[in-house]
């Protein structure tokens, strides 16, 4: 037999979902018959595995140590570079702030990949009072050669409430871009955007049309060169894939370093006198609304561009 005491960071989400998580290897009609027999028991009453959890209920598993010990799923994530210090710009109890390099995926595509999300759950098995049950997860995503801040749920509730906040667009996200052309005004503009998920492309325009989603974005210049780029700064209104590199193409100034949406000519000269292989893009600053019973209440986290964005923008004047 075994008793498990809910804690504070693992409450508020179903019984079934818990012990799938805490009986990882466990087929869930196993944990169903184990509930229905009574085997599996909440606050000593039987339990059918919809209940929410609260902090301080108990679960019995009237199971044996063997049994309980083959559903343990014990990963110890070898081979698995942490988070380093220097990558975390912001960390509470509830949420992680990490800055996303370029060339490293958000979340992993395939099975052997090593996303942030990989390093995140390395670095979480490090912290001290890190619950079992409980696994990390990037809650937004950046191309992989976008660089800037990740945000990241740390407990259940901190999950939660970033997944509910970024769904309903209450979290203003703001990107640092370099621009074919001048940008003279601050805009506000619409368009419609639908994706080629055989090419992982998308197309942009500028009326509505069946199957194509409506995008909105916001451009702010800071200051621009002589050899005609504009250093923008991009409030991201909506959030679809690409919507940025796409729309700014679409209007006539593509991302310096933009392989897929950008100008030839220009990409080749940037990668032959600076070596950028990469898209100018960078979510540098992140402002969190005021969320009663939260650290992160009100904050803004912002991070600097990298250090090839920055020379490229000395050496352009900028």
């Amino acid at each position: 037999m075994r008793e498990i005491h809910i804690t504070k960071d693992e409450e508020n989400q179903r019984l079934d979902k818990y012990l799938s998580k805490y009986l990882s290897l466990a087929p869930k009609s196993f944990i169903y018959k184990m509930l229905r027999k009574k085997n599996i028991k909440l606050n000593g009453k039987k339990a059918t595995g919809n209940e929410i959890i609260k902090c301080d209920d108990l679960i019995s598993l009237f199971l044996s140590d063997d049994t309980i010990e083959s559903f343990e799923k014990k990963e110890l994530q070898r081979g698995v570079p942490t988070l380093k210090s220097s990558e975390i710009i912001y960390e509470d109890n509830d949420i992680l702030v990490v800055n996303k390099r370029a060339g490293e995926l958000s979340q992993k595509a395939v099975t052997n990949d090593i996303s942030v999300n990989e390093r995140l759950v390395a670095y979480y098995k490090t912290k001290e009072g890190a619950v079992d049950t409980f696994t990390p997860s990037v809650c937004n995503r950046l191309d992989r050669n976008t660089t800037g801040l990740l945000l990241c749920g740390m407990s259940l509730r901190g999950s939660q409430v970033l997944s509910k906040l970024l769904k309903d667009r209450d979290i203003d996200k703001f990107y640092t871009t370099i621009v074919k052309g001048k940008v003279t005004d601050r805009i506000r503009v619409s368009g419609y955007l639908k994706k080629d998920e055989d090419t992982n492309k998308v197309s942009v325009i500028s009326e509505k049309r069946e199957g194509y989603d409506r995008i909105e974005t916001e451009y702010e210049p800071i200051a621009f060169s002589e050899e005609g780029f504009t250093y923008l700064r991009v409030k991201l209104i909506t959030g679809k894939t690409h919507q940025i590199r796409a729309h700014l193409s679409f209007l006539c100034h593509p991302i310096v370093g933009d392989t897929k949406y950008g100008d030839m000519w220009i990409n080749d000269s940037f990668r032959k006198k600076y070596g950028l292989k990469y898209q100018l893009l960078h979510a540098k600053e992140v402002h969190f609304p005021r969320v009663e019973g939260y650290a992160f209440s009100g904050k803004i986290v912002e991070a600097l561009e990298p250090e090839l964005f920055l020379q490229i923008l000395n050496e352009l004047g900028i």
